[in-house]
């Protein structure tokens, strides 16, 4: 995998990461050479094992829980490969963790995914790859190129598969939600329904009204992030309660943290349908949860951007 004038590396930041094993071997490629360690103070240590001296490095580190402790590892990985020379430098971030804090909504509060932006550019990041993220405005917060990709396609092929679409309505868990519900809806050319949610404050949520109709339909639940599951077990048990026959539930993110584990477990949901932009622990695993690889894609597009191929038509 060469163009000619730089070689391309690729960088496993979390040791033996399943995703970055796959994007390896669709490349074609063998996983760059990096040493990632703890001093006893907590301090993160990042040597790089192999000469990148020219080349086009792409490093594949989700900020996933723990989210501190995945950025900065990140962070401090750019630095490692700039400082080494290296052509150019993209994080691959699956998972971009703050997305959720990418605006103010009351007085002395910060905008976080602003922040996050601004130390991966000091950093010395080239471009940023990610999914899904929790406002599109956020790629506005780089100055930088940003390659925003979505799992919508991965999950809508896999949902086609399960049964005639006109069988389907798409459900938003929120308001904010609305366009994912109707992006998902075009793909699927299925109806849409939308659950009015009111959040006394955050990880609580407390689903107030139906809007659309969901009886005998097969409802299937999208939303960016699964963090404690609290929206999205409240909104199965509103469709349930709305006469919808089988419900599904489909996300980029599986966080699942605190709570999420019983919640999802108990909650009347016929399948879970995530990404692994995120490592989910077996503890966390559960007999309806179905897990698709975003490593093909991300393949594509290191493969493209490394030869200057445009990755827009990937989603015309």
């Amino acid at each position: 995998m060469t163009d000619g004038k730089r070689k391309l590396r690729v960088f496993d930041g979390t040791a033996n990461s399943p995703l970055a094993i796959e994007v390896c071997r669709h490349l074609g490629v063998e996983k760059g050479d990096i040493v990632v360690s703890n001093f006893l103070d907590g301090e993160t240590h990042v040597k790089i094992g192999e000469s990148v001296r020219g080349a086009h490095v792409f490093i594949i580190q989700p900020t996933a829980p723990p989210v501190n402790e995945s950025l900065m590892k990140l962070l401090i990985i750019i630095d490692a490969l700039k400082r080494a020379s290296a052509a150019k430098v993209t994080a691959v971030v699956p998972y971009y963790g703050y997305s959720r804090q990418e605006k103010k909504t009351s007085g002395r509060e910060p905008i976080t995914a602003k922040l996050v932006a601004n130390l991966l550019t000091e950093a010395g990041a080239d471009r940023i790859m990610t999914f899904d993220l929790h406002a599109w405005a956020i790629q506005g917060f780089f100055d930088i190129p940003v390659d925003h990709l979505t799992s919508l396609p991965i999950i809508c092929d896999y949902l086609k598969a399960k049964a005639d679409p006109s069988e389907f309505v798409v459900v938003s868990p929120d308001a904010g939600g609305v366009g994912r519900a109707r992006a998902y809806g075009k793909r699927l050319d299925t109806t849409i329904a939308i659950i009015d949610k009111r959040r006394p404050k955050p990880n609580v949520a407390e689903s107030m009204n139906l809007i659309g109709d969901v009886k005998n339909k097969r409802a299937i639940l999208v939303d960016d992030i699964i963090d404690t599951a609290g929206t999205i077990a409240a909104s199965a048990s509103m469709l349930a309660e709305h006469g919808a026959k089988e419900i599904y539930v489909a996300a980029t993110h599986p966080i699942f943290s605190g709570p999420a584990y019983e919640r999802l477990r108990k909650a009347p949901v016929k399948e879970i349908i995530v990404t692994d932009s995120i490592i989910i622990p077996e503890e966390k695993r559960f007999s309806n949860l179905t897990v698709l690889s975003v490593a093909p894609l991300i393949s594509e597009v290191i493969y493209r951007i490394h030869n200057e191929v445009p990755v827009s038509s990937l989603f015309e």
